[in-house]
């Protein structure tokens, strides 16, 4: 079978995809091998901030900027860990190099960096993240339950969580008022 590797890709969550963790979800594709596939949902904010979330760790924020920034939901799969993707990879003690500008880290040392220092600068910080099995995602994709795009860095990291998901369908040429609740064949 032809393999595709969606690594470094956005999944767009179609409108027909009606599964309450994936409903209106980009997801950002940290991994994607023979062993399957996993990710993190970048625009689905909880009720935490990044400074409850230290105080509730024990970890004190001394850096600005930081207490307010939101907590995503990252997925149904260990909701209780932290992932945070961030930009510069760094050298941390638990990182998923996604590529030679991004990483996944699930270790503490980051959220310290972080909030002692405030670096990496680019973090989006997620409670749990996506899992697929091998073959999973090819299957969903075959299924017509996610469009694919090659992320854009700025798009996680610069832009409002509110833009996100129309801004990765616009990469595609796609506006998201004129997506269809269900895809047809011709």
């Amino acid at each position: 079978m032809h393999s595709i590797n969606l690594t470094d890709h956005f999944l767009i969550a179609m409108p027909a995809l009606m599964d309450s963790f994936f409903s209106k979800t980009l997801v950002y594709v940290a991994e994607h091998n023979h062993r399957g596939a996993l990710g993190v949902i970048v625009n689905r904010p909880i009720d935490m901030s990044l400074g409850t979330l230290l105080d509730r760790i024990d970890i004190p924020l001394q850096a600005e900027g930081f207490a307010q920034l939101p907590v995503f939901f990252g997925g149904p799969v260990q909701t209780d860990r932290g992932f945070v993707l961030h930009r510069p990879v760094g050298k941390w003690q638990s990182t998923l190099v996604i590529n030679e500008h991004i990483g996944l880290t699930s270790s503490r040392d980051i959220l310290q960096a972080v909030a002692r220092n405030g670096q990496p600068v680019d973090v989006l910080v997620t409670l749990g993240y996506a899992g697929w099995a091998a073959g999973q995602l090819e299957h969903e994709l075959a299924q017509n339950a996610w469009l694919t795009v090659r992320a854009k860095l700025d798009i996680l990291f610069e832009f409002p969580y509110e833009e996100r998901l129309a801004s990765a369908l616009e990469l595609l040429g796609v506006n998201l008022a004129n997506l269809a609740d269900a895809a047809g064949h011709a």
